[in-house]
């Protein structure tokens, strides 16, 4: 079976046909169990969201901040495998027929197999991969996987980033770039700030795939800002910070329903 990276194309292109940006969620896999990573995930897809990043927790996630190290906790305290984010993959595409990523660290996979994790991503619908910490320069052998398995290879590129360094970014990737909005870890903001619109005018400048800004985007204004020159709006933090907030589960998945719904309007300047 091939994976989704056509779906995930398709869905950005859409979205810009529509007039406005993506909305892309990221919830942790196993959060706060696997079953409730799964309902939360559904709850964002029916709130609008168009796209869905799954997280799969690793103990020292670089890019994270503290709200997704909390969540990444509980689900390893919680016995998390790899096997339980693909389930989660599996089932989320299955209910909504939305394109659905992972977003990992590269000891994970490097562990599990390249041919293994990328043939079982695809099998359960997956659209592709967001590796935040795999060199470019070496990662030949997983792209030559995901474009055999029908899966994007999605790279991140930060405000640091050289315009020559871009290039060679986006020239490697596939799917969407996601340009970190600033440099440090995840985690809600007060401000997106310039240095965010001036990155995607970089990165743009190099690519015609779609480039997709994370990091800071909490709320709804937010979202309108970020959607004025991007092409899809990232959260994260926001949403697992609901999670974590919310005194049951069921609490959290109307929170994070509402969260995705008024970000929604964001998109599409229409909060």
């Amino acid at each position: 079976m091939s994976g989704n990276i056509q779906l995930l194309s398709d869905t950005l292109a859409g979205a810009k046909a529509e007039g406005r940006s993506a909305l892309i969620a990221y919830l942790p896999a196993g959060f706060p169990t696997v079953d409730g990573g799964i309902e939360a995930i559904k709850a964002v897809f029916e709130g609008g969201a168009d796209v869905v990043e799954v997280g799969l927790p690793h103990s020292d996630p670089v890019l994270d901040g503290p709200v997704i190290q909390t969540a990444d906790d509980i689900a390893l305290r919680g016995g998390l495998k790899i096997a339980d984010v693909m389930r989660t993959v599996r089932e989320a595409y299955a209910a909504t027929g939305k394109p659905v990523l992972v977003m990992t660290y590269w000891n994970p996979i490097d562990r599990y197999g390249i041919e293994r994790f990328t043939a079982e991503l695809a099998e359960a619908g997956g659209a592709g991969c967001i590796l935040p910490d795999l060199p470019v320069q070496e990662s030949a052998l997983w792209r030559e996987h995901a474009d055999k398995h029908g899966l994007a290879t999605v790279f991140v590129v930060a405000p640091s980033s050289k315009d020559a360094r871009l290039a060679q970014i986006t020239a490697a990737g596939s799917g969407f770039v996601y340009a970190a909005s600033l440099m440090g870890v995840t985690g809600t903001r007060e401000s997106v700030g310039a240095q965010a619109q001036d990155l995607v005018q970089r990165t743009k400048a190099t690519t015609d795939l779609p480039v997709c800004v994370g990091l800071g985007v909490s709320n709804a204004e937010q979202a309108t800002e970020v959607a004025g020159f991007a092409d899809g709006v990232i959260v994260g933090s926001a949403f697992v910070k609901l999670m974590l907030d919310a005194p049951d589960e069921a609490a959290g998945l109307d929170a994070v329903r509402a969260l995705a719904a008024d970000l929604a309007k964001g998109v599409r300047g229409t909060e």
